[in-house]
């Protein structure tokens, strides 16, 4: 069935929103707009924390980090959904379909990983401030980052695998705005027992492990704040962890909402502009997120824009 599934789905249609075909130009203009503070927002990031040397902390190197992820994870979706939206030509090669499974998977996990990565930094910033130099060495931030792109590079292998192997002898037309796992499952006319099963497995592993080491962080971080004698301290120390605490939050409540179910409590056309929230709502405001009230950043950014302009003009 494997061989027959690879000779029979030479590819896909992605379907898109043609089930709105009166609004493609409205949205092929409103998410463009949104990619283009996607891409701005981190890449002001990314080149602020680069060209800073004051801003080389671990805290500020896994945001970079995170910036880039961002960037990366809306680029291998947004770019073909605005080709689809414009052009209105929307198939996808069995090749690249897997693909874009497999580094949306690398992506999200890869994040997964480094918020937890993030979090422990401001554990080990606020509950042991003393050993913090120590503990959160240059040699340990390299080595949190090559763990984090290691376990996401791992994380998607066995499913996209899985799904490659499938029997797609039904309608090759993907109900979704680009190659998800979900749509994929209900167009097999083969059993996708083997990867639900693997779904939940690696999600127990990986995001759910990831999430309980987050909140262990979080509870001891918590504890330590509440236990802080006046307000003023309270509020600063909570504030150098409110940024990553909200965009933890944001993130595993979409995921849970969106995966974590069975195959037959999926509702695509719900779901569908769900996992464009996910998609683009994240990245968007994660450089707001991170920076409108971090004085340090914008203290750095104000730095980096004068020299431009020093440099243009």
């Amino acid at each position: 069935m494997a061989l027959e599934s690879n000779k029979n789905a030479t590819g896909f249609i992605i379907q898109g929103f043609s089930d709105a075909s009166e609004f493609q130009i409205s949205f092929f203009v409103l998410l463009l707009g949104i990619y283009l503070i996607i891409l701005l927002g981190n890449l002001i990031i990314f080149l602020v924390i680069s060209c800073d040397p004051h801003l080389h902390t671990p805290m500020y190197i896994f945001l970079q980090i995170l910036s880039f992820i961002d960037i990366s994870s809306t680029s291998n979706i947004l770019p073909i959904l605005l080709h689809i939206l414009l052009t209105q030509q929307n198939n996808i090669s069995f090749l690249g379909c897997m693909t874009q499974i497999y580094f949306f998977g690398f992506l999200a996990s890869s994040e997964y990983f480094l918020l937890t990565a993030m979090s422990y930094d401001r554990y080990v910033a606020i509950c042991d401030p003393l050993h913090y130099i120590t503990r959160m060495s240059r040699k340990h931030c390299v080595w949190f980052i090559t763990a984090t792109f290691t376990a996401g590079f791992v994380d998607p292998l066995s499913i996209v695998i899985s799904i490659s192997k499938l029997s797609y002898c039904a309608s090759h037309a993907i109900d979704h705005f680009f190659c998800d796992v979900t749509p994929l499952l209900t167009l097999s006319c083969s059993s996708t027992f083997i990867v639900e099963l693997l779904m939940y497995i690696e999600g127990t592993l990986f995001i759910f492990n990831s999430f309980l080491l987050t909140l262990t962080s979080y509870i001891f971080i918590i504890s330590v704040i509440l236990n802080i004698q006046s307000s003023e301290g309270r509020q600063k120390a909570f504030s150098t962890c409110a940024s990553h605490l909200t965009c933890v939050i944001t993130l595993y409540v979409t995921v849970l909402c969106l995966y974590m179910r069975p195959t037959t409590s999926y509702f695509l056309k719900r779901d569908k502009f769900f996992a464009l929230l996910y998609i683009v709502l994240i990245p968007m405001l994660n450089p707001f997120i991170y920076t409108l009230k971090n004085r340090e950043f914008q203290s750095s950014f104000n730095k980096v824009r004068q020299r431009c302009f020093r440099f243009l003009f």
